[in-house]
């Protein structure tokens, strides 16, 4: 096979300890008013009124939307959209967690090219460019200041749905760690291992071979060897420092390497795109009112096990980003070894075990089999084939906790 890669990034992603402080320079380069969106709970932090205060000190005005909810409800979005247009932004700006951001996109969507966000459901149905977006996030996990997904809540439908097209990809993305010290110790856990297993699913993705019109007509491509590269810093960064960063926030080593690794991680699924994990979790999420972070990393080890059978060389790959011991180990052994190492972690950190811990009803694991084998973007994108069978067995091995049933 020969060398074939696809990325697709921010026009400039700044990283580092105090880069929050630059955000008056950056927005200025896109003119001199600003919406900007985050949630109620960091609106009250002395944060971000300092952020408001450096940006009208810049001559930037501000407007501000402070009621962005979690996962983002569909109608929430036309809300602020019809509030901005009389202030006529020429930026956006998303500060917050992953929902912050997604709905910043949103936003920007909406603002530049009218219409409903049911309009734009899919890959590819942005029809050209939006009011540059510049992306803050303030917790570790979702990767969305570098993706081109947003996704929300439709109350007409029982599943998340996401917007995927490359024009939402934030025009910066500006990263400082210092912005998660006070996440606290549950929600770093849950955003870090979301952000492990968007990297081990980009990692493991199906290759798709080398047609020159792939990126073309599809938004997430499947593993290239540049999505690979970002995928194993982000596996290494989250193996060596999300368990210190739980254990302790002030660490700010382990938050910058955390942050960076969720970063690295939206760097490789953005483009490679995730798997089974993810697609068990919308059903599964969707029944239980669970963190979608706490789900993926549930089903992480299962669907790990599941896969090894045709990935064992990419799971063995991991198992060394992670600094695992390779002596006198068969590329078997080794993919073992790094699935129970994922187990080991996520357990450490306090990630539920099983889909019956999760909360998931047993007289819903086929519902949950059939939904998730629906979602066609994503399983497509998992190496090993499913059919109804092999999810069904593959949801009930993750309920019962029992891993070894996955690897049939």
């Amino acid at each position: 096979m020969s060398l074939f890669a696809a990325l697709r990034l921010p026009r400039e992603i700044l990283f580092g300890k105090g880069q929050r402080h630059v955000l008056p320079m950056v927005a200025g380069r896109f003119g001199g008013r600003a919406l900007v969106c985050t949630d109620e709970r960091f609106a009250g932090t002395a944060v971000f009124a300092e952020v408001v205060k450096s940006l009208q000190a810049a001559s930037i005005e501000v407007l501000v939307h402070d009621r962005v909810l979690p996962d983002v409800p569909r109608d929430s979005v036309s809300i602020c959209v019809d509030e901005a247009k009389e202030f006529q932004p020429e930026m956006v700006i998303g500060i917050g967690g992953g929902s912050c951001l997604d709905f910043a996109k949103c936003a920007t969507l909406l603002l530049s090219h009218g219409g409903k966000l049911q309009d734009y459901y899919g890959e590819f149905k942005v029809p050209g460019p939006t009011l540059p977006l510049i992306a803050v996030p303030t917790t570790a996990g979702t990767g969305s200041e570098v993706t081109p997904v947003a996704v929300i809540s439709d109350p007409d439908r029982t599943l998340k749905v996401g917007i995927s097209s490359p024009y939402l990809i934030a025009a910066v993305a500006l990263c400082d760690p210092e912005l998660t010290m006070t996440c606290p110790p549950a929600l770093t856990a849950i955003a870090g291992a979301d952000a492990l297993t968007h990297a081990i699913e980009a990692f493991t993705a199906m290759r798709r071979g080398e047609n020159p019109e792939l990126p073309q007509k599809h938004v997430f491509i499947g593993k290239t060897a540049l999505t690979d590269h970002f995928a194993l810093l982000a596996i290494k960064l989250l193996g060596r420092s999300l368990e210190k960063a739980c254990a302790d926030g002030t660490d700010a080593d382990a938050r910058a390497d955390v942050m960076m690794g969720a970063l690295a991680a939206g760097c490789a699924f953005g483009t490679a795109g995730t798997a089974a994990a993810h697609a068990v979790q919308y059903p599964a999420g969707a029944l239980t009112h669970t963190a979608h972070g706490l789900g993926v990393a549930t089903m992480m080890p299962y669907v790990m096990t599941y896969n090894s059978r045709v990935a064992a060389a990419e799971m063995a790959e991991i198992g060394l980003a992670l600094g695992l011991d390779t002596k006198k180990r068969t590329v078997a052994e080794m993919a073992a070894a790094t699935i129970e190492e994922i187990r080991r972690l996520f357990a450490a950190i306090g990630i539920t075990p099983t889909l019956a811990d999760l909360g998931l009803p047993a007289d819903k694991l086929d519902w949950t089999a059939e939904q998730a084998l629906g979602i066609e973007r994503l399983i497509k994108n998992n190496p090993r084939p499913f059919d109804l069978a092999a999810m069904l067995r593959l949801v009930q091995a993750a309920h019962d906790g029992d891993i070894a049933a996955c690897a049939m």
